[in-house]
């Protein structure tokens, strides 16, 4: 088992940078792969970024290429955003998985209780 907490949103103006934590208790974390996603309102949940266990292996969705970079450090994951634009506005859920597609919510067994992030153009 391994729970989750998610911290660091807040309301940002575009162009902000922010920075996501979650912090990982129970099972050791550092066997899990990890990832972030998000679920703006009215829309389905969304793969952000994902890192592998050991960290050296990284994959990002399209629309947050080049702003947004996840890192991990022990029991720490974290999501640092620039450059925000108002359609980064989600809530942004931090999970974790053994195996799976890292894009795929359904792989991962694992969820932070969500931060909201709302970005004001």
């Amino acid at each position: 088992q391994v729970q989750l907490v998610e911290s660091g949103g807040g309301s940002m103006q575009a162009g902000d940078s922010l920075r996501l934590s979650c912090k990982a208790s129970g099972h050791s974390f550092r066997s899990y792969s990890a990832a972030w996603f998000r679920q703006g309102p009215g829309k389905e949940r969304e793969f952000v970024a994902a890192i592998s266990v050991n960290g050296a292996f990284t994959n990002y969705a399209d629309a947050v290429e080049g702003r947004f970079t996840i890192s991990r450090d022990r029991n720490l994951l974290y999501l640092q955003m620039d450059s925000l634009k108002p359609e980064d506005t989600a809530t942004y859920y931090c999970a974790a998985q053994r195996v799976g597609n890292y894009y795929s919510p359904q792989s991962y067994g694992y969820w932070g209780q969500g931060t909201e992030v709302t970005v004001s153009s």
